[in-house]
């Protein structure tokens, strides 16, 4: 239940990014628009603040018009199929539309003033992919992307104008809005969503997110619908098209993770790429919260992976198990 790489065989040379087409009919161009006026009174995410991000930084993502770009550069930690051996061209954007309270990035996504700091021009975002291409990287890895979709989009189509041929990976913690998504199919090679909980009052109490679940859900149905059915996997291992589905185990089953392998399993396909992550650990403001203040206990951690066993959803990625305080 893993994923393997062979480096000694060379890329599927015939594989082109979607955008790429879409450029050429002008269609790509036309998805910004449309994403970016959506910025005027912005419905971006499923939150519907509402509020004018062209002019003002408002909203739950204290985001305006610029794209904050935290970090970026070459990445070996993400899934196999991602990383392979010359990395995942990970871009860090600033904010988040969540406020989990055990968040390992709060400093990047919950640090709202600090963010406006990273701002950086549409531009300079093609260029930051352009620069991650030429390193080699096999994909660009769009990291927390959802509240800057619309200026993604617009620096792609400058990008591929300049020679970005590499796949897209949409890496996001699941609250997403369908419609935005739909803008964006046929852009987005990879999708990597979060499905974080599977119980809607934890979803509030431990994000602040009351309708998290019912959209999360919904995100990872369109997702499927745009590249689940038809993923493309080279010979080296190295994914191209596709989806990977995220599920972070919490103690004291937080997160429900059996109900969501088993709505995925049977709402997806058990055919489904999956990252089953156990490497929870106190973070952020989660000491504040007895049944979040230690690690999984090796039962914990075993309950799923029977789980994920029983579904028979051979091509999961089960992160190691864990060293266990319990």
């Amino acid at each position: 239940m893993s994923y393997r790489l062979n480096r000694n065989k060379l890329e599927p040379a015939k594989f082109t990014p979607g955008y790429i087409e879409l450029h050429r009919r002008g269609e790509l161009s036309q998805r910004a628009d449309k994403l970016e006026r959506l910025l005027e009174k912005c419905t971006v995410c499923p939150h519907r603040c509402e509020v004018d991000r062209l002019e003002e930084y408002a909203g739950r993502c204290y985001s305006g018009a610029l794209p904050m770009v935290n970090s970026y550069g070459p990445h070996r930690g993400e899934e196999d199929p991602l990383s392979g051996w010359r990395g995942s061209g990970t871009i860090f954007f600033g904010n988040c539309n969540l406020r989990c309270i055990f968040c390992q990035n709060y400093t990047i996504s919950q640090r709202r003033r600090e963010a406006r700091r990273y701002e950086v021009p549409v531009s300079h975002l093609a260029s930051i992919m352009l620069s991650l291409q030429e390193q080699g990287c096999h994909n660009i890895n769009f990291v927390s992307p959802t509240h800057f979709a619309p200026q993604i989009v617009r620096a792609v189509d400058i990008a591929v104008q300049q020679g970005l041929r590499i796949p897209l990976v949409y890496n996001t913690n699941g609250y997403d809005m369908v419609e935005t998504l739909r803008l964006l199919d046929g852009i987005m090679d990879i999708y990597l969503p979060d499905l974080k909980y599977g119980d809607v009052q934890k979803a509030y109490k431990y994000s602040k997110i009351k309708d998290y679940v019912v959209h999360a859900r919904e995100a990872l149905l369109e997702m499927y619908r745009q590249v689940g059915k038809d993923r493309v996997i080279g010979d080296d291992g190295i994914m191209y098209r596709g989806m990977i589905i995220r599920h972070l185990m919490l103690p004291n089953d937080i997160a429900n993770s059996k109900e969501s392998i088993r709505w995925i399993a049977e709402n997806l396909s058990p055919d489904v790429h999956v990252s089953i992550m156990s490497q929870y650990h106190p973070a952020n403001r989660a000491f504040e919260y007895d049944e979040l203040n230690r690690g999984l206990s090796r039962k914990e951690y075993r309950e799923v992976i029977d789980e994920v066993r029983r579904h028979k959803m051979t091509n999961a990625l089960i992160q190691g198990e864990p060293f266990g305080y319990w």
